[in-house]
């Protein structure tokens, strides 16, 4: 009898990045993440509450791969205003993504130094 198993928590998240330079000063100085350290040949590691962030050059193959960070924030306006004074280049503004009685999630898209897209989203209510 093959034991059940159910995956719950994701512990780290792989990113493709160009330049591992450009992109930790970005996510370490322009999103504020908690750079934990760098590691041959290419890694850099970011504390993301429970989850942790590795920016990698990707290795032969796996040069398109990318994934999409959606980061939860407590006010989204507030947010918003911070990153782009910091120069967070945003392709839109705070707009709600759904709504229903007792719930609303608002996101904002942003991208990085080698256009990977993420967002930053606060949701209030309970689904």
């Amino acid at each position: 009898m093959a034991a059940e198993l159910s995956l719950r928590e994701i512990g780290q998240i792989a990113l493709p990045v160009k330049n591992l330079e450009r992109a930790v000063e970005f996510y370490r100085d322009k999103l504020g993440l908690k750079f934990l350290f760098q590691a041959p040949p290419g890694l850099a590691f970011f504390e993301c509450g429970a989850t942790r962030l590795m920016l990698s050059i990707p290795e032969k193959g796996f040069e398109k791969h990318a994934s999409t960070l959606y980061f939860r924030v407590p006010n989204i306006d507030r947010a918003f205003t911070i990153l782009k004074e910091r120069g967070v280049p945003f392709d839109d503004a705070p707009h709600v993504i759904h709504k229903q009685e007792g719930y609303e999630l608002k996101m904002a898209f942003f991208r990085d130094p080698d256009s990977n897209i993420h967002a930053i989203m606060s949701e209030t209510g309970h689904l």
